[in-house]
């Protein structure tokens, strides 16, 4: 039985980590820390996992995570950046669910999240944890860094495109639509019901940090530079991420496009490429470690459209992360997340 330890475990994607931990049957959740609540069940603040976890959570600098397997960082950006060093440098695996390590330029990390790097030797040896692209290197890995949900539907929508001569890498358009579980456990005025509720908004439209954490795992596929316009939105509902993709051609497809996306995913637990005609609905996937995704092309014209959903807590946050340490541990990796979403 693997030790687990979650630092920040108050929040939407620390809570769906225990969630997900409690039922693997590989692992043994020993501390999950908060500052705030030290000390307060966590089956109080989260009603749901009572008689699932059955542990109170512990100040951060009261926690033994060095005798832990492995961490997660469930925490605001910034965090793991000071703290994972420690327990890496005594053998703690480290999987972090924020963004302190998906982005290699430090110039460029820096100016999207207002801050130095605390640990800038450590981004270049983690590696990114998007299975389906990374799969061996996780195995290996001390340190992942956990993709962004955003990020996550995006990327899977494109891959089995990038290099294709066909496509226009330089206009390509992300136009993506997240529930407000994507905004954190935190009290914003913007997320109140009486604000989201009944509205539907665009939001960092001149330009989101999601972006090029996108570009950077795209270029390295296609082996050039990428141009990706990127415009997240705000819809009134709890969970999912739809994003759109357009994708301009530059000549004929010299490969019949669904097949091309089937073979591409072929052995791919969690990527459901659908029927032709099929329009992957957010509440297909809710609850579930899967991103269902379809291809259009409208018209026949020289555009293709990828419809591509993930639920931004599972597969977009902790059932992405779940399925790291898998690999990272040595479990099967669909271990934990055999999961059929929720309907209604």
């Amino acid at each position: 039985m693997k030790k687990i330890g979650i630092v920040g475990g108050t929040g939407y994607t620390g809570v769906e980590l225990m969630r997900l931990l409690a039922r693997h049957g590989g692992v043994e959740i020993t501390a999950i820390t908060s500052r705030g609540d030290a000390g307060s069940r966590v089956d109080a603040m989260y009603p749901n996992l009572r008689g699932a976890i059955d542990l109170c959570f512990t100040a951060p600098d009261e926690a033994n995570l060095a005798d832990c397997d492995l961490v997660f960082f469930a925490t605001p950006n910034g965090i793991a950046m000071q703290q994972a060093p420690e327990l890496l440098a005594q053998g703690v695996k480290v999987i972090d669910l924020a963004a302190d390590y998906r982005i290699k330029d430090l110039d460029v990390w820096s100016k999207w999240y207002g801050m130095s790097h605390a640990s800038p030797d450590w981004v270049e040896r983690a590696v990114y944890g998007l299975p389906e692209l990374y799969r061996d290197e996780i195995r290996d890995a001390e340190l992942v860094a956990n993709p962004g949900c955003h990020v996550t539907a995006t990327t899977l929508g494109l891959l089995p495109l990038m290099g294709q001569a066909w496509v226009d890498h330089d206009r390509l358009v992300a136009d993506s639509k997240s529930g407000t579980s994507g905004a954190g456990r935190k009290a914003e005025v913007p997320m109140l019901m009486a604000e989201a509720g009944e509205s539907f908004k665009a939001y960092s439209a001149n330009g989101h940090r999601h972006q090029p954490e996108i570009v950077q795992t795209l270029a390295a596929v296609a082996e050039r530079s990428i141009g990706l316009t990127f415009v997240p939105h705000l819809i009134p509902m709890v969970r999912g991420i739809e994003v759109s993709l357009y994708i301009p051609l530059v000549g004929e497809p010299t490969a019949d496009v669904q097949q091309l996306y089937e073979a591409y995913y072929d052995a791919e637990p969690f990527v459901d490429v659908m029927p032709p005609g099929s329009h992957p609905e957010t509440r297909s996937v809710r609850g579930n470690n899967l991103c269902r995704m379809a291809i259009f092309r409208p018209q026949g014209a020289a555009t293709l459209v990828i419809s591509s959903v993930i639920d931004n807590l599972v597969k977009g946050a902790a059932g992405q992360a779940v399925q790291n340490m898998n690999l990272m541990l040595g479990f099967p990796e669909q271990q934990g997340l055999d999961l059929v979403a929720l309907s209604p």
